[in-house]
C-alpha cells in the first residue's frame, strides 16, 4: 500500500503547493504523470501480488519516464503529435491495472471478511 500512499502525499503536495507550469511544459508535465501514475499503479499490482520488488519498481519509473519524454521531444522537433503514443499507452494501462488491483483486493480482503462473519 504504499505506492497508494505517495499518491496521497503526492496529491497533498500538489494541492498545498500549486505551481504556474511554462505552456511550452505542459505536454511533458502530462506525459511525466501518466508515466508515474502508471508505473505507481504497477507497483501497487505487484504489492498485492506479493512479488513488490523496490528495482524492478525504480527502473520502471525512470525508464518509462525517460522513454515517455523521449519520445515526446523527439515528436515536437519532427512536428508530430508523438506524445499520444505515450499517453496512450500508459492510459490503457493505468485502467487495466487500477481492474487488477480491484480484483485482487476483493479477492485477497473481502474473502477473509466474509469467513469472520
Amino acid at each position: 500500500m504504499i505506492p497508494i500512499l505517495g499518491i496521497v502525499i503526492g496529491i497533498l503536495i500538489g494541492i498545498l503547493l500549486p505551481m504556474d507550469i511554462p505552456e511550452g511544459l505542459t505536454v511533458y508535465v502530462a506525459v511525466g504523470i501518466l508515466a508515474a501514475l502508471d508505473t505507481v499503479f504497477g507497483g501497487a499490482v505487484a504489492d498485492l501480488q506479493n512479488r513488490f520488488d523496490v528495482k524492478v519498481f525504480l527502473t520502471g519509473f525512470f525508464g518509462n519516464l525517460l522513454l515517455a519524454l523521449a519520445l515526446t521531444f523527439i515528436g515536437e522537433k519532427m512536428g508530430l503529435s508523438l506524445y499520444l503514443v505515450p499517453m496512450f499507452a500508459f492510459g490503457v494501462r493505468l485502467f487495466e491495472n487500477f481492474a487488477l488491483m480491484r480484483r485482487l483486493f476483493f479477492s485477497k480482503y473481502m474473502k477473509k471478511d466474509l469467513r469472520n462473519k
